[in-house]
Protein backbone atom coordinates (compact mmCIF):
# COMPACT_ATOMS: atom_id res chain seq x y z
CA UNK A 1 0.00 0.00 0.00
CA UNK A 2 1.70 3.24 -0.96
CA UNK A 3 2.96 5.55 1.85
CA UNK A 4 0.21 8.80 1.22
CA UNK A 5 -2.92 6.23 1.59
CA UNK A 6 -1.32 4.52 4.73
CA UNK A 7 -0.97 8.02 6.49
CA UNK A 8 -4.44 8.93 5.48
CA UNK A 9 -5.35 5.94 7.39
CA UNK A 10 -3.36 6.48 10.70
CA UNK A 11 -5.05 9.66 11.01
CA UNK A 12 -8.79 8.46 10.30
CA UNK A 13 -8.87 5.00 12.11
CA UNK A 14 -6.01 5.55 14.70
CA UNK A 15 -2.39 3.48 14.47
CA UNK A 16 -2.49 -0.27 15.35
CA UNK A 17 -5.31 -0.84 13.43
CA UNK A 18 -4.65 1.84 10.22
CA UNK A 19 -4.49 -0.78 7.87
CA UNK A 20 -8.82 -1.15 8.13
CA UNK A 21 -8.17 -4.78 7.89
CA UNK A 22 -9.16 -7.34 10.51
CA UNK A 23 -5.77 -9.55 11.38
CA UNK A 24 -5.30 -13.40 10.45
CA UNK A 25 -5.20 -13.78 14.37
CA UNK A 26 -7.94 -12.14 15.29
CA UNK A 27 -9.61 -14.63 13.16
CA UNK A 28 -7.60 -17.46 15.08
CA UNK A 29 -8.95 -16.11 18.40
CA UNK A 30 -12.52 -15.65 17.44
CA UNK A 31 -12.32 -19.35 16.59
CA UNK A 32 -10.79 -20.60 19.82
CA UNK A 33 -13.42 -18.46 21.75
CA UNK A 34 -16.17 -20.68 20.23
CA UNK A 35 -14.87 -23.66 21.12
CA UNK A 36 -13.91 -22.53 24.48
CA UNK A 37 -17.91 -22.35 24.98
CA UNK A 38 -18.77 -26.34 24.03
CA UNK A 39 -17.19 -28.89 25.86
CA UNK A 40 -16.52 -31.31 22.87
CA UNK A 41 -17.90 -31.66 19.57
CA UNK A 42 -18.36 -30.43 15.85
CA UNK A 43 -18.85 -27.15 15.29
CA UNK A 44 -20.15 -26.85 11.53
CA UNK A 45 -20.41 -23.14 9.53
CA UNK A 46 -21.69 -23.01 5.74
CA UNK A 47 -20.36 -20.14 3.48
CA UNK A 48 -22.48 -18.51 1.22
CA UNK A 49 -23.82 -20.23 -1.97
CA UNK A 50 -22.45 -19.19 -5.41
CA UNK A 51 -25.33 -16.79 -6.80
CA UNK A 52 -26.97 -18.21 -10.01
CA UNK A 53 -27.37 -14.52 -11.05
CA UNK A 54 -24.25 -12.72 -11.77
CA UNK A 55 -26.71 -9.65 -10.09
CA UNK A 56 -25.94 -8.71 -7.30
CA UNK A 57 -22.36 -9.61 -6.46
CA UNK A 58 -21.40 -12.19 -4.09
CA UNK A 59 -21.40 -11.31 -0.36
CA UNK A 60 -20.21 -14.04 2.15
CA UNK A 61 -22.83 -14.43 5.22
CA UNK A 62 -21.85 -12.41 8.61
CA UNK A 63 -21.20 -15.07 10.68
CA UNK A 64 -18.76 -17.10 8.46
CA UNK A 65 -16.84 -14.08 7.48
CA UNK A 66 -16.55 -13.69 10.85
CA UNK A 67 -14.76 -16.58 11.81
CA UNK A 68 -13.06 -17.09 8.57
CA UNK A 69 -12.61 -13.95 6.42
CA UNK A 70 -12.55 -15.93 3.90
CA UNK A 71 -14.63 -13.73 1.26
CA UNK A 72 -15.31 -16.69 -1.95
CA UNK A 73 -18.99 -18.76 -1.81
CA UNK A 74 -19.17 -22.43 -1.24
CA UNK A 75 -16.98 -22.75 1.69
CA UNK A 76 -17.30 -24.93 5.00
CA UNK A 77 -15.79 -24.71 7.89
CA UNK A 78 -15.29 -27.72 10.28
CA UNK A 79 -14.19 -26.96 13.69
CA UNK A 80 -13.84 -30.68 16.10
CA UNK A 81 -13.39 -30.28 19.84
CA UNK A 82 -11.95 -33.51 21.47
CA UNK A 83 -11.19 -32.83 24.96
CA UNK A 84 -8.34 -30.72 24.89
CA UNK A 85 -7.60 -31.18 21.57
CA UNK A 86 -8.70 -28.70 18.60
CA UNK A 87 -8.77 -29.01 14.86
CA UNK A 88 -9.85 -27.03 12.01
CA UNK A 89 -10.70 -27.74 8.00
CA UNK A 90 -11.71 -25.03 5.78
CA UNK A 91 -13.23 -26.60 3.05
CA UNK A 92 -13.15 -25.44 -0.83
CA UNK A 93 -14.28 -25.86 -4.86
CA UNK A 94 -11.15 -26.44 -6.29
CA UNK A 95 -10.35 -23.86 -9.58
CA UNK A 96 -12.59 -23.82 -12.37
CA UNK A 97 -10.89 -22.68 -14.63
CA UNK A 98 -13.72 -22.42 -17.20
CA UNK A 99 -15.35 -20.19 -14.39
CA UNK A 100 -12.71 -18.55 -13.76
CA UNK A 101 -12.14 -16.68 -16.93
CA UNK A 102 -15.48 -15.06 -15.98
CA UNK A 103 -14.96 -14.31 -11.95
CA UNK A 104 -11.22 -14.48 -12.07
CA UNK A 105 -11.29 -16.51 -8.94
CA UNK A 106 -8.60 -19.34 -7.87
CA UNK A 107 -8.11 -21.70 -5.42
CA UNK A 108 -4.75 -22.35 -3.67
CA UNK A 109 -5.00 -24.60 -0.66
CA UNK A 110 -1.56 -23.62 0.68
CA UNK A 111 -1.77 -20.04 0.34
CA UNK A 112 -5.25 -20.51 1.92
CA UNK A 113 -3.73 -22.20 4.82
CA UNK A 114 -0.75 -20.58 5.73
CA UNK A 115 -3.49 -17.04 5.94
CA UNK A 116 -5.85 -19.12 8.34
CA UNK A 117 -4.07 -21.31 9.79
CA UNK A 118 -6.86 -24.35 9.26
CA UNK A 119 -5.89 -27.41 7.38
CA UNK A 120 -7.78 -26.18 3.55
CA UNK A 121 -9.17 -29.68 1.76
CA UNK A 122 -10.96 -28.77 -1.50
CA UNK A 123 -15.34 -29.21 -0.57
CA UNK A 124 -15.39 -32.69 -2.25
CA UNK A 125 -14.56 -34.43 0.84
CA UNK A 126 -16.86 -32.65 2.91
CA UNK A 127 -19.34 -35.66 2.77
CA UNK A 128 -16.89 -38.46 3.66
CA UNK A 129 -15.68 -35.91 6.45
CA UNK A 130 -18.92 -35.62 8.03
CA UNK A 131 -19.92 -38.99 7.89
CA UNK A 132 -16.96 -39.83 9.67
CA UNK A 133 -17.93 -37.03 12.28
CA UNK A 134 -21.27 -38.17 12.84
CA UNK A 135 -20.34 -42.12 13.95
CA UNK A 136 -18.33 -40.66 16.74
CA UNK A 137 -20.46 -39.79 19.67
CA UNK A 138 -19.51 -36.13 19.66
CA UNK A 139 -22.64 -34.02 19.27
CA UNK A 140 -22.65 -31.53 16.23
CA UNK A 141 -23.26 -27.79 16.81
CA UNK A 142 -24.38 -26.38 13.63
CA UNK A 143 -24.00 -22.51 13.15
CA UNK A 144 -27.10 -20.72 10.70
CA UNK A 145 -26.14 -20.09 7.36
CA UNK A 146 -28.71 -17.07 7.43
CA UNK A 147 -27.98 -13.21 6.10
CA UNK A 148 -29.96 -11.46 9.41
CA UNK A 149 -31.40 -13.09 12.71
CA UNK A 150 -34.34 -11.22 11.50
CA UNK A 151 -35.05 -13.97 8.82
CA UNK A 152 -33.50 -17.22 10.17
CA UNK A 153 -37.32 -18.58 11.52
CA UNK A 154 -38.49 -17.85 7.64
CA UNK A 155 -35.24 -19.51 6.07
CA UNK A 156 -36.27 -23.31 6.27
CA UNK A 157 -34.44 -24.10 3.40
CA UNK A 158 -31.31 -23.27 3.56
CA UNK A 159 -27.86 -25.18 2.61
CA UNK A 160 -26.89 -26.11 6.38
CA UNK A 161 -30.55 -27.15 7.33
CA UNK A 162 -31.19 -29.25 4.21
CA UNK A 163 -27.32 -31.17 4.70
CA UNK A 164 -28.34 -31.31 8.95
CA UNK A 165 -31.98 -33.16 7.69
CA UNK A 166 -29.84 -35.54 5.51
CA UNK A 167 -27.01 -36.59 8.44
CA UNK A 168 -29.65 -36.75 10.64
CA UNK A 169 -32.09 -39.44 8.33
CA UNK A 170 -28.91 -41.71 7.74
CA UNK A 171 -27.45 -41.08 11.53
CA UNK A 172 -30.64 -41.48 13.86
CA UNK A 173 -28.49 -41.05 16.81
CA UNK A 174 -26.83 -37.43 15.72
CA UNK A 175 -26.80 -34.84 18.43
CA UNK A 176 -27.18 -31.34 17.19
CA UNK A 177 -27.13 -28.33 18.86
CA UNK A 178 -27.66 -24.49 17.73
CA UNK A 179 -24.15 -22.91 17.75
CA UNK A 180 -25.76 -19.64 16.53
CA UNK A 181 -26.26 -17.93 20.14
CA UNK A 182 -22.72 -18.63 21.11
CA UNK A 183 -21.16 -16.67 17.76
CA UNK A 184 -23.74 -13.81 18.33
CA UNK A 185 -22.69 -13.28 21.88
CA UNK A 186 -18.79 -13.05 20.25
CA UNK A 187 -19.89 -11.11 17.38
CA UNK A 188 -21.55 -8.67 19.79
CA UNK A 189 -18.77 -7.15 21.42
CA UNK A 190 -16.50 -5.43 18.59
CA UNK A 191 -13.15 -5.39 18.82
CA UNK A 192 -10.92 -1.93 18.56
CA UNK A 193 -10.42 -3.77 14.78
CA UNK A 194 -13.96 -4.11 13.87
CA UNK A 195 -14.79 -0.25 15.59
CA UNK A 196 -12.08 1.15 12.77
CA UNK A 197 -13.90 -0.41 10.57
CA UNK A 198 -17.46 0.99 11.64
CA UNK A 199 -16.01 4.46 12.41
CA UNK A 200 -14.48 4.56 9.00
CA UNK A 201 -18.15 3.62 7.51
CA UNK A 202 -19.82 6.23 9.36
CA UNK A 203 -17.53 8.51 8.73
CA UNK A 204 -18.03 7.65 4.80
CA UNK A 205 -21.85 7.76 5.45
CA UNK A 206 -21.72 11.03 7.18
CA UNK A 207 -19.47 12.77 3.54
CA UNK A 208 -22.45 11.16 1.51
CA UNK A 209 -25.29 12.63 3.94
CA UNK A 210 -23.56 16.32 3.56
CA UNK A 211 -23.05 16.16 -0.34
CA UNK A 212 -26.62 15.08 -0.43
CA UNK A 213 -27.47 18.17 1.83
CA UNK A 214 -25.52 20.43 -0.51
CA UNK A 215 -27.68 19.52 -3.74
CA UNK A 216 -30.90 18.77 -2.57
CA UNK A 217 -33.43 21.23 -4.05
CA UNK A 218 -36.76 21.98 -5.48
CA UNK A 219 -36.96 19.95 -8.37
CA UNK A 220 -34.74 17.14 -7.92
CA UNK A 221 -35.89 13.70 -7.50
CA UNK A 222 -35.61 11.05 -5.17
CA UNK A 223 -33.39 9.29 -6.95
CA UNK A 224 -30.98 11.89 -7.95
CA UNK A 225 -30.42 12.27 -4.41
CA UNK A 226 -29.75 8.67 -3.61
CA UNK A 227 -27.38 8.87 -6.50
CA UNK A 228 -25.32 11.60 -4.50
CA UNK A 229 -24.88 9.47 -1.64
CA UNK A 230 -24.20 6.45 -2.91
CA UNK A 231 -21.22 8.12 -5.73
CA UNK A 232 -19.97 9.22 -2.30
CA UNK A 233 -19.50 5.71 -0.67
CA UNK A 234 -17.58 4.61 -3.76
CA UNK A 235 -15.51 7.41 -4.01
CA UNK A 236 -14.45 7.73 -0.50
CA UNK A 237 -13.45 3.89 -0.96
CA UNK A 238 -16.54 2.10 0.53
CA UNK A 239 -18.23 -1.10 -0.70
CA UNK A 240 -21.09 0.53 -1.62
CA UNK A 241 -24.48 0.87 0.36
CA UNK A 242 -24.87 -1.22 3.53
CA UNK A 243 -28.75 -1.99 2.76
CA UNK A 244 -31.31 -0.94 0.11
CA UNK A 245 -31.11 2.93 0.31
CA UNK A 246 -34.50 4.60 1.36
CA UNK A 247 -34.39 8.22 0.27
CA UNK A 248 -38.42 9.54 0.67
CA UNK A 249 -40.18 12.90 0.39
CA UNK A 250 -43.43 14.66 1.19
CA UNK A 251 -45.54 11.49 2.15
CA UNK A 252 -42.83 9.08 1.64
CA UNK A 253 -40.92 10.31 4.48
CA UNK A 254 -43.44 8.71 6.79
CA UNK A 255 -43.07 4.75 5.01
CA UNK A 256 -40.30 3.07 6.95
CA UNK A 257 -38.94 1.46 4.11
CA UNK A 258 -39.77 3.45 1.13
CA UNK A 259 -37.64 2.23 -1.66
CA UNK A 260 -39.34 3.24 -4.93
CA UNK A 261 -37.12 6.64 -5.50
CA UNK A 262 -39.27 8.11 -8.12
CA UNK A 263 -40.86 11.28 -6.94
CA UNK A 264 -39.72 14.86 -7.50
CA UNK A 265 -38.81 16.94 -4.45
CA UNK A 266 -41.56 19.84 -3.64
CA UNK A 267 -40.94 23.17 -1.96
CA UNK A 268 -42.06 23.30 1.28
CA UNK A 269 -41.57 19.29 2.24
CA UNK A 270 -39.20 17.23 3.86
CA UNK A 271 -37.12 14.74 2.53
CA UNK A 272 -36.06 11.42 4.87
CA UNK A 273 -32.37 9.84 3.71
CA UNK A 274 -31.86 6.52 5.25
CA UNK A 275 -28.68 5.88 3.28
CA UNK A 276 -25.08 4.32 4.81
CA UNK A 277 -22.25 2.78 3.53
CA UNK A 278 -20.10 -0.59 4.18
CA UNK A 279 -16.46 -0.48 4.85
CA UNK A 280 -14.76 -3.47 4.22
CA UNK A 281 -18.38 -5.57 4.76
CA UNK A 282 -18.64 -3.40 8.16
CA UNK A 283 -22.17 -1.60 7.91
CA UNK A 284 -22.52 1.58 9.45
CA UNK A 285 -26.34 3.28 9.57
CA UNK A 286 -27.32 6.78 9.52
CA UNK A 287 -30.77 8.30 8.86
CA UNK A 288 -31.02 12.21 8.05
CA UNK A 289 -33.75 14.31 7.69
CA UNK A 290 -33.89 18.00 6.32
CA UNK A 291 -35.97 20.45 4.06
CA UNK A 292 -36.26 20.38 0.82
CA UNK A 293 -35.73 24.65 0.33
CA UNK A 294 -33.14 24.74 2.82
CA UNK A 295 -35.17 26.09 5.56
CA UNK A 296 -37.35 24.04 8.06
CA UNK A 297 -40.87 25.49 8.38
CA UNK A 298 -42.39 25.78 12.15
CA UNK A 299 -44.28 22.73 11.61
CA UNK A 300 -41.33 20.50 10.58
CA UNK A 301 -38.89 22.74 12.98
CA UNK A 302 -41.37 21.20 15.70
CA UNK A 303 -41.39 17.83 14.76
CA UNK A 304 -37.65 17.44 14.15
CA UNK A 305 -36.84 19.27 17.62
CA UNK A 306 -39.17 16.52 18.71
CA UNK A 307 -36.94 13.79 17.33
CA UNK A 308 -33.60 15.05 18.34
CA UNK A 309 -34.66 15.48 21.78
CA UNK A 310 -35.09 12.23 21.82
CA UNK A 311 -32.37 11.02 20.93
CA UNK A 312 -30.21 13.30 23.02
CA UNK A 313 -32.14 11.61 25.97
CA UNK A 314 -31.69 8.38 25.03
CA UNK A 315 -27.81 9.69 24.39
CA UNK A 316 -27.54 10.74 27.63
CA UNK A 317 -28.79 8.04 29.23
CA UNK A 318 -26.11 5.10 28.17
CA UNK A 319 -23.45 4.38 29.92
CA UNK A 320 -21.52 1.18 30.99
CA UNK A 321 -24.24 -1.48 32.98
CA UNK A 322 -26.88 0.61 32.28
CA UNK A 323 -29.99 -1.90 31.31
CA UNK A 324 -31.02 -1.30 27.52
CA UNK A 325 -34.47 -0.45 28.59
CA UNK A 326 -33.75 2.83 30.33
CA UNK A 327 -32.46 4.09 27.09
CA UNK A 328 -35.13 3.02 25.31
CA UNK A 329 -38.07 4.41 27.55
CA UNK A 330 -35.89 7.95 27.79
CA UNK A 331 -36.70 8.08 23.75
CA UNK A 332 -40.80 6.63 24.32
CA UNK A 333 -41.03 9.27 27.50
CA UNK A 334 -39.92 12.59 25.43
CA UNK A 335 -42.31 11.35 22.54
CA UNK A 336 -45.12 10.96 24.33
CA UNK A 337 -45.10 13.88 26.25
CA UNK A 338 -44.12 15.91 22.66
CA UNK A 339 -46.41 14.54 20.65
CA UNK A 340 -49.00 15.85 23.35
CA UNK A 341 -47.52 19.17 22.87
CA UNK A 342 -48.50 19.57 19.99
CA UNK A 343 -51.77 17.92 19.73
CA UNK A 344 -51.39 14.77 18.17
CA UNK A 345 -52.49 12.75 20.46
CA UNK A 346 -54.62 13.43 23.55
CA UNK A 347 -52.33 13.09 26.16
CA UNK A 348 -49.35 10.64 26.83
CA UNK A 349 -50.72 7.52 28.22
CA UNK A 350 -54.01 8.27 26.02
CA UNK A 351 -55.15 5.16 23.96
CA UNK A 352 -57.64 4.08 20.85
CA UNK A 353 -59.34 1.30 19.51
CA UNK A 354 -57.01 -0.36 16.86
CA UNK A 355 -58.07 -2.36 13.92
CA UNK A 356 -56.82 -5.54 13.92
CA UNK A 357 -53.00 -6.21 13.08
CA UNK A 358 -51.88 -2.45 13.23
CA UNK A 359 -51.33 -2.21 17.38
CA UNK A 360 -49.09 -5.21 18.60
CA UNK A 361 -50.39 -7.58 20.73
CA UNK A 362 -52.04 -5.85 23.92
CA UNK A 363 -52.66 -7.86 27.21
CA UNK A 364 -57.03 -8.37 27.77
CA UNK A 365 -57.82 -7.06 31.67
CA UNK A 366 -61.47 -8.07 32.61
CA UNK A 367 -62.10 -9.38 29.29
CA UNK A 368 -61.51 -6.45 27.34
CA UNK A 369 -57.94 -6.60 25.14
CA UNK A 370 -56.50 -3.21 26.07
CA UNK A 371 -56.31 0.12 24.07
CA UNK A 372 -53.39 0.42 21.96
CA UNK A 373 -51.79 4.05 22.74
CA UNK A 374 -52.14 6.99 20.77
CA UNK A 375 -48.57 7.56 19.93
CA UNK A 376 -48.45 4.55 18.13
CA UNK A 377 -50.18 5.88 15.34
CA UNK A 378 -46.95 8.38 14.77
CA UNK A 379 -44.20 6.42 16.09
CA UNK A 380 -43.90 2.66 15.88
CA UNK A 381 -40.63 1.09 15.10
CA UNK A 382 -37.67 0.34 17.22
CA UNK A 383 -35.51 2.76 18.85
CA UNK A 384 -31.64 1.03 18.63
CA UNK A 385 -29.89 -2.11 17.17
CA UNK A 386 -26.25 -3.85 16.83
CA UNK A 387 -24.31 -2.66 13.74
CA UNK A 388 -21.52 -4.87 12.37
CA UNK A 389 -20.80 -7.41 9.58
CA UNK A 390 -24.93 -7.02 9.41
CA UNK A 391 -26.65 -3.87 9.58
CA UNK A 392 -28.80 -5.31 12.54
CA UNK A 393 -26.00 -7.35 13.87
CA UNK A 394 -26.05 -8.55 17.37
CA UNK A 395 -25.59 -5.87 20.23
CA UNK A 396 -24.70 -6.92 23.94
CA UNK A 397 -27.71 -4.95 25.48
CA UNK A 398 -30.24 -6.78 23.01
CA UNK A 399 -28.85 -10.14 21.86
CA UNK A 400 -26.47 -11.20 24.96
CA UNK A 401 -27.83 -11.09 28.74
CA UNK A 402 -28.05 -9.24 31.03
CA UNK A 403 -29.12 -7.24 28.28
CA UNK A 404 -27.32 -4.18 29.44
CA UNK A 405 -24.73 -1.61 27.49
CA UNK A 406 -21.53 -2.80 28.02
CA UNK A 407 -17.97 -1.92 26.55
CA UNK A 408 -17.73 -2.91 22.99
CA UNK A 409 -21.11 -2.19 21.88
CA UNK A 410 -21.57 -1.03 18.70
CA UNK A 411 -25.32 -0.02 17.67
CA UNK A 412 -27.39 2.78 16.51
CA UNK A 413 -30.10 5.02 18.60
CA UNK A 414 -32.95 6.29 15.66
CA UNK A 415 -36.35 7.72 16.83
CA UNK A 416 -38.66 8.51 14.37
CA UNK A 417 -42.25 10.71 14.11
CA UNK A 418 -44.43 9.75 10.97
CA UNK A 419 -47.46 12.20 10.78
CA UNK A 420 -49.03 10.36 7.62
CA UNK A 421 -52.40 11.66 5.95
CA UNK A 422 -54.09 8.80 6.38
CA UNK A 423 -52.98 7.97 9.91
CA UNK A 424 -57.31 8.39 10.84
CA UNK A 425 -58.08 6.37 8.09
CA UNK A 426 -59.47 2.78 8.59
CA UNK A 427 -59.84 3.06 12.59
CA UNK A 428 -62.95 1.25 14.29
CA UNK A 429 -65.96 3.40 14.49
CA UNK A 430 -66.00 3.68 18.26
CA UNK A 431 -66.58 6.50 21.05
CA UNK A 432 -62.92 6.40 21.93
CA UNK A 433 -61.87 6.80 18.69
CA UNK A 434 -64.57 9.09 17.65
CA UNK A 435 -63.81 11.36 20.65
CA UNK A 436 -60.04 11.19 19.67
CA UNK A 437 -60.67 12.13 16.01
CA UNK A 438 -62.30 15.04 16.97
CA UNK A 439 -59.18 16.55 19.26
CA UNK A 440 -55.87 15.40 17.04
CA UNK A 441 -57.59 15.92 13.48
CA UNK A 442 -56.40 19.21 13.42
CA UNK A 443 -52.97 18.86 14.39
CA UNK A 444 -52.98 15.90 12.00
CA UNK A 445 -53.45 18.50 9.21
CA UNK A 446 -50.87 20.93 10.65
CA UNK A 447 -48.13 18.55 10.47
CA UNK A 448 -49.50 16.24 7.48
CA UNK A 449 -46.73 14.30 5.62
CA UNK A 450 -43.97 15.30 7.85
CA UNK A 451 -41.87 12.11 8.26
CA UNK A 452 -38.75 12.71 10.30
CA UNK A 453 -35.86 9.94 11.77
CA UNK A 454 -32.21 10.40 12.88
CA UNK A 455 -30.41 8.00 13.08
CA UNK A 456 -26.37 7.81 14.34
CA UNK A 457 -24.25 5.22 15.26
CA UNK A 458 -22.21 4.78 18.44
CA UNK A 459 -19.99 2.82 20.79
CA UNK A 460 -20.02 2.50 24.14
CA UNK A 461 -16.56 2.68 25.86
CA UNK A 462 -15.19 2.48 28.98
CA UNK A 463 -15.82 6.27 29.92
CA UNK A 464 -19.51 6.35 27.96
CA UNK A 465 -21.25 6.71 24.69
CA UNK A 466 -19.23 7.94 21.49
CA UNK A 467 -21.37 9.30 18.56
CA UNK A 468 -19.41 8.10 15.47
CA UNK A 469 -21.61 9.20 12.76
CA UNK A 470 -20.62 12.95 12.60
CA UNK A 471 -23.23 13.80 9.59
CA UNK A 472 -24.63 17.40 10.29
CA UNK A 473 -27.91 16.70 12.83
CA UNK A 474 -28.45 20.51 14.30
CA UNK A 475 -31.29 22.15 12.52
CA UNK A 476 -28.48 25.71 12.20
CA UNK A 477 -26.06 22.97 11.01
CA UNK A 478 -28.32 21.68 7.88
CA UNK A 479 -29.74 25.00 7.46
CA UNK A 480 -26.28 26.51 7.47
CA UNK A 481 -25.10 23.17 4.67
CA UNK A 482 -27.78 23.53 2.87
CA UNK A 483 -28.21 27.44 2.16
CA UNK A 484 -25.88 27.27 -0.96
CA UNK A 485 -27.79 24.69 -2.63
CA UNK A 486 -28.32 24.45 -6.18
CA UNK A 487 -31.41 25.13 -8.45
CA UNK A 488 -31.97 23.14 -11.46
Amino acid sequence: MRSSILLLAWFVLGAPVASGQIPDSEYAARRAALLDRIDSGVVLAAGARDPIAHYPAFSQLPAFRYLTGYLDPDAFLVLVKRGSGVSGTLLVPPTDLRAALYSGRTTDPDALARTTGLEVRYLEVLAPLLDSLARTSLPFYVIGDFVSNEFAADDSLSYMRALVRRLRDRYQWLETRDATPFVDQLRARKSRSEQALLRKAAEISAQGHRSAMRMIAPGRTENEVQAEVEYAFRRLGGDGPAYASIVGSGPNSTTLHYDAGRRVLQNGEVVLMDVAAAYDGYAADVTRTVPVNGRFSPEQRAIYQLVLEAQKASEQAIRPGVPAQLALDAIRGVLKAGLARLGLIESADAGFDAPPGLCPARPIFRGEREPCPQWYLFTYHGYSHGIGLDVHDPAQFSDVPAHTFQVGDAFTIEPGVYVRGNALEGLPDTPRNRAMIEKIRPAIERYRNIGVRIEDDYFVTETGLERVSPAPREIAEIEALMKPAKKR
